[in-house]
């Protein structure tokens, strides 16, 4: 993890892939990944190589991949560290791990198996074995950090947690955190160990629902006087201080956060990317949440499917600690589906009281959440309480906004897990405003001219559904909706994200070009495609008006409305220009 690699051993290695991709059409190795952490195939670090094919017995890779991969782990004298494999439709992901000093090598030890893999497949005479295992050796000899493997073990003894990335290695979290240069470390006895503890951490995940659970848990943490911090896809936050804003839902948010000196309480949103690229950075959450799982961004990694989404979305359970709790949704099939792959403790969550989830874990004495008659009900195990009122809670808007009542639950969850107090609990959820400064881009609500305007992020059918289902119960005398799409969506999930926003039942419809994200599309492609769905749905061609940007399309919208009116912004860019003009 340190030191520069010589780069002649480097190309000698990426060699080893050349056999594959001169002479194999018809199979394509994606580059190797370093894991760094808990994943979609298990929670050790090392390397996974991505092997996409037709025409190829998956069965017959793995076959040779367990055979070659474990003859280059012996040969490098890892005999200790383990294979995994996963097939999926057209390919296979191949792993292997590695000392957490090794993760760079253990990339050139997965293409050194591969290629012997893909010789063997082609029926071609591979390079020589010994001289491409010793390149690798080479290279571990350069990356080698004997003393970071020796304070690793030495944190594990003390009950602590480490953190390592290229350039720094952190022992515990927070405010009882330490941070070292990875090629300055110190020996176990030069660290003061009582000084370093790890901190509460919740991550939460799934498809929709993610930022608001997790800015809800961490209002939640500030009310019971705690310094909380948060990752997101937004920024970084301690306290009511932002580190840096972008999307920061991966492992080196993660990292961010739980260094900072401050940090008293972790919320972190972990998203897809994060967990099929790099991995989860620890192994001592207290809780993790899935929100729920549903069609987006499918197509990545050989994650081709919503269940194969889910098994990605439940790696957070490998970050659990010993007595650390899973938070789940019971109203969601794919994630009632995926929990019977776990063995982590699971508290459910459900809008439904009689939900059989709920029903059982009442009968096994487990803990779980659910909603009864406008009431948040938290049961312990032993006894039900009643904790606050929907009506308490605007996030919902008085039971309306059904998916924030989820979120709610969740944070609620995860509120308990952390053992704060139930007055903390309720104050979090009722001072939560689902507003700019709260809750930015999560059906925010402004008043523009007697009209009520509502921006949301919400991108893919299902957030689409639940922001329009909310809405709906609203009243209006008219009704406008901003649409876009961005132009790697394919013209059958745009059609039907088109189909699933039309449930708002507009009067009219605003189709917006979102320049910045076209992903080889051509200007205007987008808007004619939401046209065509919508008039074909129903509506006349005069209810249908056009905009070349999210701004523009806002200020159409704006000049229009009247007292009594209703607008909903699906804004997937400019948000900030858009909350300028509403708040002019």
């Amino acid at each position: 993890m340190n030191g520069v690699m010589p780069m002649d051993r480097i190309e000698a290695l990426e060699a080893a892939l050349s056999i594959e991709s001169a002479q194999a059409d018809n199979i394509r190795v994606d580059d190797v990944r370093r894991l760094t952490g808990p994943g979609l195939m298990w929670d050790l670090p090392g390397a996974v190589i991505d092997v996409f094919f037709d025409d190829v017995d998956a069965d017959q890779v793995v076959e040779l991949w367990n055979k070659h991969a474990r003859r280059v782990l012996d040969a490098l004298g890892w005999q200790d560290e383990s294979l995994a494999s996963r097939q999926f439709q057209g390919g296979v992901n191949l792993a292997l791990s590695a000392p957490m000093d090794q993760l760079y090598s253990s990339v050139f030890a997965a293409q050194t198996a591969w290629h012997f893999c893909a010789a063997a497949l082609l029926d071609q005479e591979p390079d020589d074995f010994d001289s491409m295992i010793a390149d690798v050796k080479g290279v571990m000899a350069q990356e080698a950090n004997p003393a970071l493997i020796t304070l690793i073990t030495a944190a594990h003894e003390h009950g602590v947690d480490i953190l390592c990335d290229d350039d720094e290695i952190s022992v515990g979290h927070g405010n009882g955190s330490k941070v070292w240069p990875v090629d300055a470390l110190p020996a176990p006895d030069q660290v003061d160990w009582a000084t370093l503890h790890d901190v509460p951490i919740a991550f939460i995940t799934g498809t929709n629902g993610k930022t608001t659970t997790t800015r809800l848990c961490t209002a939640i943490a500030k009310a019971a006087g705690k310094v909380a911090g948060l990752t997101s896809t937004d920024f970084v936050r301690v306290g009511d201080k932002i580190l840096d804003r972008g999307d920061y839902s991966g492992p080196g948010g993660a990292r961010m956060l739980l260094r900072n000196p401050r940090l008293e309480v972790a919320c972190l949103e972990v998203a897809r990317g994060g967990i099929l690229r790099r991995g989860l950075p620890t192994r001592r959450a207290r809780v993790a949440v899935v929100t729920n799982v549903a069609n987006d961004h499918l197509g990545q990694y050989g994650v081709n499917t919503v269940p194969e989404l889910a098994q990605a979305k439940f790696a957070v359970h490998r970050t659990l600690a010993e007595d650390g709790v899973l938070v789940l949704n019971a109203d969601d099939a794919f994630v009632v589906a995926e929990a019977a792959h776990t063995d982590a403790t699971i508290w459910w969550v459900s809008l439904n009281p009689n939900a059989p989830q709920v029903q059982s874990a009442r009968a096994k004495g487990i803990p779980c959440a659910f909603l009864r008659e406008k009431t948040l009900v938290f049961f312990d195990g032993q006894a039900e309480q009643s904790m606050i009122s929907l009506s308490d809670v605007p996030i919902t808007m008085h039971g309306a906004a059904k998916y924030n009542i989820s979120n709610v639950l969740e944070a609620l969850c995860v509120g308990k897990a952390m053992d704060f107090p139930d007055t903390a609990i309720c104050a979090g959820l009722s001072s939560f405003r689902p507003d700019a400064k709260d809750n930015p881009g999560r059906c925010n609500e402004f008043s523009y001219g007697g009209a009520r305007v509502f921006v949301d992020f919400a991108h893919n059918p299902h957030s689409i559904a639940a922001v329009c289902d909310a809405m709906s119960e609203l009243p209006a005398k008219r009704r406008f909706i901003m649409l876009s799409h961005a132009g790697d969506r394919s013209d059958q999930d745009i059609h039907d994200v088109t189909l699933t926003a039309l449930k708002f039942d507009p009067d009219i419809v605003v189709a917006t070009e979102l320049e910045g994200y076209l992903r080889g599309r051509n200007l205007g492609e987008v808007p004619v495609l939401i046209e065509k769905a919508a008039i074909g749905a129903g509506l006349s061609p005069d209810q249908m008006q056009f905009a070349d940007s999210p701004k523009h399309a806002a200020q159409m919208i704006l000049k229009q409305l009247q007292p009594g009116d209703l607008a909903l912004l699906l804004v997937l860019a400019e948000r900030d220009e858009v909350f300028q003009l509403l708040g002019e």
